[in-house]
């Protein structure tokens, strides 16, 4: 059977066109990956060189995944040759082959997050500024942002508007800040992640002769997820693309969902502007999902100005309408969706891992983590403390990295005294305080005590020197040595494997198994690049693990759990049942987002994007009072509930009484719970906005209703109990009730919200 029958039409006429510039529009479950995977098995087929296909992709893991694929359409190893991964990891490699270009060493280091931060933190405390004010994360994000507009330090200093911007937000020595930490990180001979598309950009600017290279070789660009894409990637790929302009880009305007990183939906939008003469394709079947969830996903999104129309459709069966669950408080909510997914596991015999529980704010996790922790259900929390961010594997792969450059002083900072060998505070405070002096890196200072003098004791230069001593050894084996071999040697003479194995308590003995999962993981590594032929250094691996992203992180442990994440972290992943919790007002949409139109219509994408991560089920939750910094605040069901066409959806009421029906670990069943103001399930009697007026409205029963409600009345409350009424306040809606309950202590409760039965 020819390769491409498995297509449908729409799909084979994007595949097979293969020169000039074309747009591929893939609504969500269309099969666009399957789409860019035949796309390059058929420029293959064709005859294309496979050296001259640049291929950027979502994550590492796509790209092996569909290396893989193009493998078993076109046989033998011809994807190897492709140029395919990340934006980042595709572009470190080329700035390691022009480093010095740049001036930077090749075997630059890669700061993360927490690289960047702790280096702006240490500048800041430097510069005497007040760390409350100068948050690491906050200025992180601005400079983030700069980098990614490509605006250097020079050029954000002279820039009156931002600098403006700053001043007017109370922190005007961000430029100052901005400009020491570029300093920093090229004296360090390090890049963050911004920089790996910032000097991208620089090296193509101002070394023409590596334009025309790159131009010439990548006769063919294709880039996954172009409405993530910022003004940074944007400008290398249409630089890249320039010579032949035979550039495919696939994408959904609906999805773009990281404008806080910088992307621009602009630059999907405005396709047909760079390239006047493309073609446009529409991928519009949606594999994915059943029809309700499709069509309910259209109504979302159909209320969105600034997009590109289309018409997702399926053929799959119509399935069940998407439930909305109105639950008291957060921590019920966390009950009754813990339950729900007990129930749906033992009735379909579902695995843990086809569920999903998706939430606007890593915070909401909270609720939920104790209702499963509760019931004995596993889960993994996708976006927490990564195997990478532990401190036992931080502390070694410093090690590695100092190896490898030793001017990388975050790494140097953080091992120089680990495990401890006597050099304390005092001693690296004196060290640092010469490498500013003299304005060289710390290593220049440690390793030439001579040159660069420091007012230190004899016995800790010597300790000082001894550790210097240890890295230029570990550095003269950097690359030459296999990859384990290294790495297992550094382990062992650092004195970080008998400092951890010596620590015979709980915690310690995991963090000695971390450690050898990290060595058995590099020794995987060097068995790959033999297979590859390639040597496979410690250096090798280090850039790997660098660029890896969180869907590259994926152990074997987390494959049969439960799923929370945020949505943001959801996109590109599907699931057969999915909750979407926390659907409020100033939740979600976030208050942040209800200024524009503009941050509105992501907000809207970001709902769209996670009710199609649903395969079969969807659910939607909402509470009627939250905890939020530390207060019990009223909650208000969000607008984008109400813009869901109502054909589509069961309205539930998960507000249970003190009575009957209790079941596992004494929660009630979700399928036990009462429909209060509804007929049968799936059949409302209300549409959503009167279901809010009936919700706020005070309940009654077991006598009296507290529209006669009066001062020493008896009543009941969901949350605290049985109390008494001390004093009554205002007129109408607005009317307030002081109630002390014995187990709480006296409150001020709004009637319109409290839900208060009276007890006669």
């Amino acid at each position: 059977m020819d390769y491409l029958d498995g297509l449908n039409d729409s799909q084979r006429q994007a595949v097979e066109n293969i020169d000039g510039p074309m747009m591929v529009i893939a609504g969500a479950g269309s099969g666009k990956t399957r789409v860019l995977t035949y796309r390059i098995a058929h420029l293959l087929r064709k005859g294309v060189d496979s050296f001259s296909i640049l291929a950027l992709t979502f994550t590492n893991k796509a790209a092996k995944e569909m290396q893989e694929r193009i493998n078993s359409i076109v046989g033998g190893n011809e994807s190897m040759n492709i140029t395919m991964g990340t934006f980042h990891s595709v572009f470190a490699k080329i700035l390691r082959y022009n480093s010095d270009k740049l001036g930077y060493p090749s075997n630059f280091t890669i700061y993360d997050t927490q690289d960047s931060r702790s280096l702006i933190k240490a500048i800041v405390k430097e510069f005497g500024l007040d760390e409350k004010v100068y948050k690491p994360n906050a200025v992180q994000g601005r400079i983030s942002s700069a980098k990614n507009n490509l605006i250097s330090p020079a050029a954000y200093e002279a820039n009156a508007e931002i600098v403006g911007e700053d001043r007017m937000s109370k922190k005007p020595e961000i430029f100052r800040i901005y400009k020491e930490y570029a300093k920093r990180c090229f004296q360090a001979g390090a890049m963050d992640f911004d920089d790996l598309l910032y000097q991208t950009n620089v090296l193509l600017r101002d070394f023409p002769e590596v334009l025309h290279f790159y131009q010439r070789k990548f006769k063919y660009v294709l880039v996954d997820e172009y409405q993530d894409t910022n003004y940074s990637q944007y400008l290398i790929v249409k630089k890249l693309a320039a010579m032949y302009e035979n550039i495919c880009v696939v994408g959904d305007d609906a999805q773009s969902i990281y404008s806080f990183r910088g992307a621009n939906i602009e630059n999907i939008l405005n396709f047909k502007k760079d390239y006047s003469d493309f073609k446009l394709f529409k991928l519009e079947q949606n594999y994915r999902s059943t029809n309700n969830i499709v069509k309910a996903a259209n109504s979302i999104i159909k209320r969105n100005k600034d997009q590109i129309q289309k018409d997702v459709w399926t053929s799959n069966t119509e399935g069940n309408k998407i439930n909305i669950i109105r639950c008291l408080t957060d921590n019920e909510e966390g009950r009754v969706i813990t339950n729900r997914i007990y129930d749906i596991k033992q009735s379909e015999g579902a695995e843990y891992k086809d569920f999903a529980i998706l939430y606007r704010t890593n915070a909401q996790s909270r609720s939920f983590e104790e209702s499963l922790r509760k019931l004995n259900l596993p889960y993994k929390i996708y976006g927490g403390l990564s195997f990478y961010q532990r401190k036992e594997i931080k502390d070694l792969i410093a090690y590695f990295r100092l190896s490898a450059n030793p001017k990388d002083e975050e790494a140097l900072k953080r091992v120089i005294n680990y495990p401890k060998r006597g050099i304390g505070k005092t001693s690296m405070d004196s060290v640092v305080l010469a490498a500013r002096q003299y304005d060289v890196s710390l290593w220049d200072v440690i390793s030439d005590f001579q040159r660069y003098p420091v007012s230190i004791g004899a016995g800790a230069k010597n300790k000082i020197a001894q550790f210097s001593l240890k890295i230029q050894s570990y550095a003269a084996q950097m690359e030459h040595a296999p990859a384990y071999d290294l790495a297992n040697n550094i382990a062992q003479s650092s004195g970080i494997l008998k400092d951890l194995y010596d620590d015979k308590s709980p915690e310690g003995v995991t963090r000695y198994e971390n450690i050898q999962e990290l060595l058995a993981g590099i020794k995987e590594f060097s068995v790959q690049q033999e297979e590859k032929d390639e040597k496979g250094t410690l250096s090798d691996f280090l850039i790997d693990v660098a660029l890896l992203t969180d869907a590259d992180k994926e152990t074997e442990e987390d494959k049969n759990t439960i799923t929370l994440m945020t949505i943001h972290a959801s996109k590109g992943l599907e699931f057969p049942h999915v909750f979407i919790v926390g659907l409020e007002e100033n939740l979600f949409p976030s208050q942040l987002s209800l200024t524009s139109r503009t941050e509105l219509e992501e907000e809207r994408r970001l709902f769209y994007v996670a009710v199609t991560r649903a395969e079969k089920t969807c659910t939607l939750s909402y509470v009627v009072s939250r905890y939020r910094w530390g207060q019990l605040v009223t909650a208000e069901p969000s607008r984008f509930i109400d813009e869901i066409d109502k054909t589509f959806v069961n309205l539930e009421n998960e507000t249970r009484g003190r009575s009957g029906g209790k079941s596992l670990s004494g929660y009630k069943r979700p399928s036990e719970s009462r429909t209060a103001g509804f007929g049968k399930m799936g059949a409302p009697k209300r549409n959503l906005k009167s279901m809010r007026e009936v919700n706020s409205t005070p309940a009654s029963s077991g006598g009296g209703t507290t529209d006669e409600l009066k001062v020493g009345y008896n009543v009941e409350h969901a949350r605290f109990g049985k109390g008494k009424v001390t004093a009554l306040d205002g007129k109408g809606s607005d009317q307030k009730a002081t109630v002390f309950f014995p187990r709480v202590g006296q409150k001020k409760l709004i009637l319109k919200f409290a839900k208060l039965t009276v007890v006669k």
